[in-house]
């Protein structure tokens, strides 16, 4: 099977990019040719068809008014995107189209495209993009859930998109285009959700299509565990920004025997460094980013990882990776992430944005080391059985043959595949 695999990201930047390139390393592995699409980037690796991608456009880096307006337009319907992917389409036909991220840098824009070819097209929903704005469900006073039932101006109202009511008014505008005026979304024949949880958000915001569930996976063969540790270390791992409540980890923190590395980069990493300066909190070290053997490493020195986040989380692969590198978790009670974390027997759960509770975890992490040695091989093992490559594999590949024999999903009156 040729299966052409589309991200606007295509190098290792965070979750999505990096689920999009296991999928194709995997799908490779057993046998099938995979192409990659999305976007220019001087840190893509080298791909074939490349001159195909769109161009590199960076939001935060625009010069002058002009660009800014061109932006703005290719957000709602990208007309270069459009002609790229017919470009593509002339060299090469895919069985499948499997995509992750599309918004903004690429934009929908191809999809009639696609169609026009009659080729099966899948979508992995890694946030909540189809149904809020800003994609992230929150807002300036938390959680949010305003735009439920497609009453996407909420987004504009309250300045959702980074404080900003020019980028919000875009992204309000690009809601309403893409699902209310031209529907481009009921192009995909199917939808997958790596977790339970977003699938039962989806569902309550409005979204009516069937989304079936496909938890991610890790290589586990590529990621040897590690269990010993000096039983005081924690480790985050991923992008610095606020949703991710590293805030409220480092008051939880504070005063504590133990030691804390926070690991990445983001918007909010000036932030962090003026705070762990000004608090003293020499327990507290943020050293970059880590990728590949490097970050491994780290982890596996750790007495377990931690994800204190204030979103919904879907699925996180930080938590995957960690079990599978042999380290339980202290992660907050929110999204996703209970699906994963199994208190006593995987790690810790708190309530999120709670310090006292964060605290409390860290503090019986520290008491007892060999309970946490043990979360990290009841970790690991949890990992090899349920998130392991075959398995996903499997499941994936019928995802797709589904698609290819049902064209477009069912309405919201048609069940969901239920997990199993």
């Amino acid at each position: 099977m040729r299966i052409l695999l589309i991200n606007k990201f295509l190098y290792g930047r965070g979750g999505a990019e990096h689920s999009t390139l296991t999928t194709g390393r995997l799908l490779e592995a057993r046998g099938h040719e995979v192409i990659y699409w999305g976007m220019a980037h001087p840190q893509n690796p080298s791909y074939p068809h490349e001159d195909c991608f769109t161009p590199h456009v960076d939001y935060d880096d625009l010069p002058g008014l002009r660009p800014k307006i061109r932006a703005a337009v290719d957000i709602l319907w990208s007309r270069r995107a459009r002609r790229q992917m017919e470009r593509l389409m002339k060299r090469v036909r895919p069985d499948v189209v499997h995509m992750n991220n599309i918004a903004h840098q690429l934009s929908p824009s191809f999809l009639p495209v696609l169609k026009r070819y009659g080729i099966p097209l899948v979508m992995t929903l890694r946030d909540y993009k189809l149904v809020c704005p800003s994609y992230a469900m929150l807002s300036g006073d938390g959680l949010c859930d305003r735009c439920a039932g497609g009453r996407y101006y909420h987004c504009l109202l309250r300045r959702c998109t980074k404080g900003s009511y020019a980028k919000s008014l875009v992204n309000t505008l690009e809601m309403y285009f893409h699902h209310q005026w031209m529907g481009v979304y009921d192009l995909i024949d199917a939808f997958i959700s790596p977790s339970r949880f977003l699938i039962t958000r989806m569902k309550a915001m409005g979204f009516g299509r069937r989304i079936r569930w496909l938890s991610n996976f890790v290589e586990v063969e590529r990621l040897e565990p590690g269990y010993e540790s000096d039983g005081r270390t924690l480790v985050y791992f991923g992008r610095l920004s606020r949703e991710k409540g590293l805030l409220t980890l480092l008051d939880a923190v504070r005063g504590l025997d133990v030691r804390l590395r926070i690991v990445g980069d983001g918007p909010l990493r000036g932030e962090l460094e003026s705070r762990v300066r000004s608090g003293h909190l020499r327990n507290v070290c943020l050293p970059g980013h880590h990728s590949g053997p490097a970050l491994h490493e780290i982890i596996r020195s750790a007495t377990a990882v931690v994800l204190p986040s204030e979103w919904y989380e879907n699925n996180p692969r930080c938590l995957l990776e960690g079990f599978a590198l042999g380290k339980g978790a202290i992660a907050s009670r929110i999204g996703g992430i209970g699906e994963l974390v199994t208190p006593g027997h995987t790690g810790w759960l708190f309530d999120a944005g709670n310090v006292r509770a964060l605290r409390t975890a860290i503090q019986d992490m520290l008491a007892n080391p060999d309970k946490a040695a043990r979360m990290g091989r009841n970790a690991r093992a949890y990992v090899e059985r349920f998130h392991g490559p075959d398995r996903h594999y499997r499941r994936l590949l019928a995802i797709y043959r589904a698609a290819g024999r049902r064209g477009p999903s069912a309405t919201s009156q048609e069940p969901m595949i239920a997990p199993t």
